[in-house]
């Protein structure tokens, strides 16, 4: 259930000659914390004991097969069964499984899911462990799922709508090129023609003894493992593992073929265009045979390919911070990319007619690397960067996931290789790492750089104005840089300091503490206010929020694009005396990171760090206000990158849809138009640098809130030092109303956009609110009950879609205002239909209530997502911020369960009325074009929206 490109990145693995030193060869050292067995009927088990998150097992049956198995009647079919097991088991009937998950506080989507690879099929079952019985459940349903899947007949052709939908949600312009160049990287492969997803024709066509065919031949005891990870006794799950799987039977089937992806001597080359695509992209594939970790030799060559790549992608990076560059943006990928197959990629979004110069100064680098390889000045920084990682993942080794060891346990089960201990790993990084030469970086690099096996995509806008370069003109632009002699790169040396002075601290004035919640509050003479909570939940993670009311709205609208980008221009400058670049290099070694943003109602400053650098937190924080830099270089690329990421965005069918919904929901205020190309001709950067002084240059009214695993008595001077330092000008600001405002009564829109045979629909309910708490904890409450209604009635009963988004929410400012909005996507013809079914549901709720079912499964989930919310330093951060900046009393951030405790159906269909007013929303609807006319209105950014 997710998209290709998920499926096709996983481990990172790799094995050369040149590294197998007889001191390399010692086998990597076993992680012994994991419980590795066999069945005698095949089935493998994997078991730890995790305490994060508490009270949490993640359970997971993980199948050896996937779409690559499938005979040419069933393709579609591998991830067909897989939707069933949801559908129908031995011992939940139909929705039974899904109801009984919800009833426990289990989420489907985020807790209960499955996803199904061109290799393999997993299921995904997170479940709470304090609660008698359910452990027992879960693996009641792991077995269900291995042996018992019931292939409903009446089920099945329900589900075959669902998968059918969920087809047509992928297409558009990237499935599409996809489907011109998948043939190509996958040459002579089975696998160029079984994408799990399969095709429209093969869904509705496949016969249900097809489905069951697959899984009697593929879902095998000694062709599944069942991974358990969690807050358990692992004694007691593995004897409750060999009770409920040892009673399955082995059994023959086909032979579990291992497809391969054949090799080819040249470079080849596809180019795919689409009239609906809104970037130009060029792609270097180098393929090469996976390898397994299993000594000291594979480890090193998976760091030594780690370093080689990050050093190219930083330096590609550098290109695009320079004008008329090549690349708008880059980025890179070295590991597995199938089963059979591991590759480095590079890719380079470029302008949309710059298709052959991007491509020939990729390779200009390429080549350049291959030539001169890197320079110990990147090497040793690049190593730097690594082991600070290292070191931090092993400081943070006890808070390791459930869900992270539950999908390393599953990669073993599908790759092999060896599962090293956190320890062990951050002791092979001290071994390894130091060790490193330049020219092992260098030989890895120019393996990924040869001609063999070697796959060039580029795909691009299909325009009368953007000239599509023929593939014989590729080819010899290939040719030619291979002959090419280049200049080494130069890297330029950094030895400015970050801060190149102490700022003089402002002493902490008035001291307040909340014992209960573990808060202090603090403010400094500047007129700074600090809210800080030190936490156990993370071993080194600080997160950082400042905050001060105004914003963009204190800006006039003709300065309004000027205030809209103000960060990002700050942002390309870098700060102080140091580039983006240069601070790139300086902040090598460094896990920390600011960013700024200017919202309509306020001005804020967000970042994290690990809890050694957090006085370098500190000290970007305070660069950030005293000290922002203006790079008339830097910016003229930024500009270039906008310009030609906004050129063509009206061609995409989705974000003509998304922008004309905003446009609509303002009621065409200028501030909410989208930008456009014009808009950054005449962006006036100065102006722009200007707003951010103005409204970083005065923290009088600012507050910060600290989360993490810090000292409070530690804190205090860093915050005194380079908070209390900054400047105050005394100004008492709050954001104004700037007149977006939503429509009133109901406007219904239609937009003609796109070929794919798909609708897309939004509904959003607007209006005025007593912005107080029980309000905010009714809106919640409601939406998830919206959220299991929806979903039963249009997916489950209706077959109409793939899935129903739900999304509630508040402001306070300018005005109080609530916003409900519903989403989903159909079939054209269904539209309307699943559109009057969302208004029937609505209509029950407002009359008769939830019912009970449906009102105790969200009251669960929403108590089960508070337990874990709360030992998470993001959550808390979150409350104090929202609590304290709406003057609630911070006491009140732990008492949703006992509001839930007074809650009933009547307070959900209280809730429904007011927030659901029938009188009262926007509904927009996305068609293709050529379907039935209506009635033209004024469109937004070239769009036609229809009335």
């Amino acid at each position: 259930m997710r998209p290709i490109i998920g499926l096709l990145l996983s481990l990172l693995t790799g094995c050369t000659p040149f590294l197998l030193r007889p001191s390399a060869l010692e086998p990597l050292p076993a992680d012994t914390s994991v419980r590795i067995g066999e069945l005698e009927n095949g089935l493998r088990y994997y078991i730890r004991e995790n305490h994060e998150p508490r009270a949490r097992a993640e359970l997971r049956l993980v199948v050896n097969a996937g779409s690559v198995l499938e005979a040419e009647d069933q393709r579609g079919v591998a991830h067909f069964v897989e939707h069933m097991a949801f559908n129908g088991t031995t011992n939940f009937e139909k929705q039974a499984l899904v109801d009984y998950l919800e009833h426990i506080g289990m989420r489907f989507g985020p807790d209960v899911n499955a996803y199904t690879s061109f290799d393999e099929t997993v299921y995904l079952l997170t479940v709470p462990t304090d609660s008698a019985g359910v452990l027992d459940t879960g693996l009641q349903i792991l077995e269900d799922w291995a042996t018992g899947i019931s292939f409903d007949s009446l089920e099945v052709e329900k589900e075959r709508g669902v998968v059918i939908e969920e087809w047509r949600l992928g297409r558009g312009a990237g499935s599409r090129m996809q489907e011109k160049q998948l043939p190509v990287l996958l040459r002579g492969s089975r696998y160029a023609d079984r994408l799990p997803i399969g095709t429209r024709e093969s869904l509705q066509r496949f016969d249900i003894e097809a489905a069951r065919r697959f899984y009697r031949d593929w879902y095998r005891p000694d062709l599944m493992a069942v991974v358990a990870v969690g807050d358990f006794d692992p004694d007691s799950m593995e004897a409750k593992i060999r009770e409920q799987f040892s009673d399955i039977p082995p059994r023959g089937g086909p032979e579990r073929r291992n497809f391969g992806v054949p090799e080819h001597d040249e470079t080849l080359i596809s180019v795919a265009t689409d009239e609906e695509a809104t970037a130009a992209t060029v792609s270097l594939n180098t393929k090469r045979e996976p390898s397994r970790w299993t000594t000291v030799a594979d480890y090193r060559r998976w760091i030594v390919e780690t370093l080689a790549s990050s050093m190219i992608n930083n330096r590609l990076t550098e290109y695009t911070q320079r004008p008329n560059s090549p690349f708008l943006d880059v980025s890179s990928f070295q590991g597995r990319f199938l089963r059979p197959v591991s590759a480095y990629v590079l890719t380079a979004r470029v302008p949309p007619n710059g298709v052959e110069r991007g491509m020939r100064e990729l390779l200009r680098e390429i080549v350049r690397v291959r030539q001169h390889g890197f320079t110990e000045s990147e090497l040793e920084r690049e190593k730097t960067q690594l082991l600070r990682r290292a070191q931090q993942r092993y400081t943070e080794r006890h808070r390791i996931t459930s869900a992270s060891f539950a999908a390393d346990y599953t990669a073993h089960f599908l790759y092999g290789g060896t599962l090293v201990a956190a320890e062990d790993e951050y002791e092979l990084y001290r071994r390894l790492v130091p060790g490193i030469t330049l020219p092992m970086v260098n030989a890895v690099a120019k393996e990924w750089m040869r001609m063999a096996n070697r796959v060039i995509l580029v795909s691009m806008p299909e325009s009368d104005t953007i000239r599509v370069p023929a593939e014989w003109r590729l080819e010899s632009i290939v040719r030619t840089m291979e002959r090419l002699r280049t200049t080494p790169y130069d890297d330029t040396q950094v030895d400015a300091p970050l801060l190149g002075y102490q700022p003089e601290p402002g002493p902490v004035v008035s001291e307040r503490k909340y014992e209960e919640l573990g808060i202090v509050e603090w403010e400094l003479e500047n007129g700074v206010r600090v809210l800080a909570k030190a936490t156990d939940f993370r071993e080194d993670e600080v997160l950082m929020v400042g905050r001060s009311p105004g914003g963009s709205s204190l800006v006039s609208d003709e300065d309004y694009l000027a205030a809209l980008t103000a960060p990002a221009v700050v942002q390309a400058g870098g700060l102080g005396e140091l580039s983006q670049t240069e601070l790139r290099k300086l902040l090598a070694g460094k896990v920390a990171g600011v960013g700024v943003d200017l919202s309509e109602q306020h001005e804020g400053v967000s970042g994290a760090a690990s809890l050694q650098d957090l006085e370098t937190l500190l000290q970007l924080v305070h660069l950030k206000f005293v000290a922002p830099r203006l790079d008339s270089l830097a910016i003229e690329a930024y500009r270039q990158q906008a310009r030609s990421t906004i050129a063509l965005r009206s061609r995409d069918p989705d974000q003509v849809f998304v922008d004309s919904l905003r446009a609509i929901l303002s009621q065409y205020h200028p501030r909410a138009l989208p930008l456009t190309v014009e808009d950054f001709e005449r962006l006036d950067v100065e102006r722009s640098f200007e707003i951010y002084r103005d409204r970083f240059g005065d923290a009088s009214d600012f507050t910060f809130y600290f989360v993490g695993s810090f000292e409070v008595d530690s804190l205090r001077p860093l915050v005194e030092r380079y908070l209390g330092s900054l400047p105050s000008r005394g100004r008492t600001e709050k954001g104004r109303d700037t007149g977006v405002e939503p429509p009133s009564g109901v406007v219904t829109r239609t937009i003609r956009r796109g070929h794919e045979s798909r609708a897309r629909t939004q509904i959003v309910f607007t209006g005025p609110i007593e912005f107080e708490r029980d309000r905010l904890y009714e809106l919640d409450l409601l939406a998830g009950v919206l959220r299991i209604r929806l979903r039963e009635t249009l997916r489950e009963e209706l077959s109409g879609t793939y899935g129903v988004s739900v999304g509630a929410g508040a402001v306070a400012e300018p005005r109080p205002r609530y916003q409900v909005g519903i989403a989903f996507g159909s079939e054209p013809e269904r539209m309307t239909e699943l559109t009057q079914a969302v208004f029937q549901v609505i209509d029950s709720l407002q009359t008769y209530g939830p019912t009970r079912n449906d009102f105790l499964k969200a009251k669960e989930m929403a108590l089960r997502a508070r337990q874990t919310d709360l030992r998470t330093n993001r959550f808390w951060i979150e409350r104090m911020l929202s609590y304290d900046q709406h003057d609630w009393p911070l006491e009140g951030i732990l008492d949703l369960p006992e509001w839930l405790d007074r809650a009933s159906e009547e307070t959900i269909r209280r809730a429904a009325r007011m927030f659901l007013d029938g009188g009262r929303y926007v509904q927009v609807t996305l068609l293709p074009e050529g379907s039935a006319p209506a009635d033209t209105v004024e469109g937004v950014a070239g769009t036609e929206l229809r009335r």
